[in-house]
């Protein structure tokens, strides 16, 4: 009775198993959803619960036994394409969130630093601040269902048991320097003021020496800072819903190349 039991359980395993393994890897490199405030076991819950729901999505048909070598192999497979996966949506709020350490450290407030909450390490102000409003333009575009929807596509490209196509890896991590670019591309007014702040200060020392302008000169650039970005934050949304457009066409063409089409 119970080696039937497990025999019929074991198709049933299988095919929970395989999409937990994927969706788990997602939930901890996907924005939002693998920040250090979401506790380990209610990402255990979420995967579980989503697994249920990817049931008609996932094709059991060449998914070998889990307890066995090729199941591992495929178990790996399938933390590998959720943390690529999770980690691509991930660039969008990490090019924000690059923005806010460097308007930090070009207006001085890079020397202030406290203990993050949501990202378990020390931030500046600027930064958290940055992480929030990103935080609420993922959800207010509805960044939650996106991820949803790129993973239950995700088992229509690479199915269990048939691998992953390299060139997903190697689009992900040409894509790494886009990060860079457009985070420097955001903070550049911001650089751009500061530096003609101080370029004009330091012309000022020149003319009159004997004044201490670098206490006032300091002050100035912090306010200069801190207007140039109140100007910046209303374009922010715009731009982050243009790089996870741009993020999600990337995804869009790597699964009509591992479809074949």
């Amino acid at each position: 009775m119970g080696i039937e039991l497990f025999s019929y359980l074991l198709p049933l395993i299988g095919a929970l198993w395989w999409p937990f393994c994927r969706i788990m890897a997602m939930m901890v490199t996907a924005p939002v959803m693998g920040d250090g405030a979401i506790p380990m076991p209610v990402r255990a819950l979420l995967a579980v619960v989503l697994s249920f729901l990817m049931l008609p999505l996932t094709r059991t048909g060449a998914a070998p036994d889990p307890f066995s070598l090729s199941g591992v192999v495929a178990m790996f497979e399938q933390a590998v394409i959720g943390g690529v996966l999770g980690l691509a949506l991930q660039f969008a709020m990490a090019a924000v969130t690059m923005l806010g350490f460097l308007a930090s450290s070009q207006i001085g407030f890079s020397m202030a630093q406290m203990n993050d909450p949501v990202n378990g390490q020390v931030s500046d102000v600027i930064s958290g601040l940055m992480s929030l409003v990103a935080m609420l333009v993922f959800f207010a575009i509805d960044g939650h269902l996106v991820l949803v929807a790129v993973l239950g596509q995700s088992f229509h490209a690479w199915p269990v048991g048939y691998g992953w196509q390299p060139m997903l890896l190697e689009a992900v991590a040409l894509n790494v320097g886009w990060v860079f670019a457009a985070a420097i591309l955001l903070a550049l007014p911001i650089v751009f003021s500061t530096i003609v702040v101080q370029m004009g200060f330091g012309f000022l020392n020149r003319v009159a020496p004997s004044l201490n302008l670098f206490s006032l000169g300091f002050a100035l650039v912090t306010i200069f800072g801190l207007m140039m970005l109140v100007q910046l934050v209303r374009f922010i949304p715009e731009h982050y819903v243009a790089m996870t457009n741009q993020v999600l066409e990337m995804l869009t063409e790597q699964m009509r190349i591992a479809r074949g089409g």
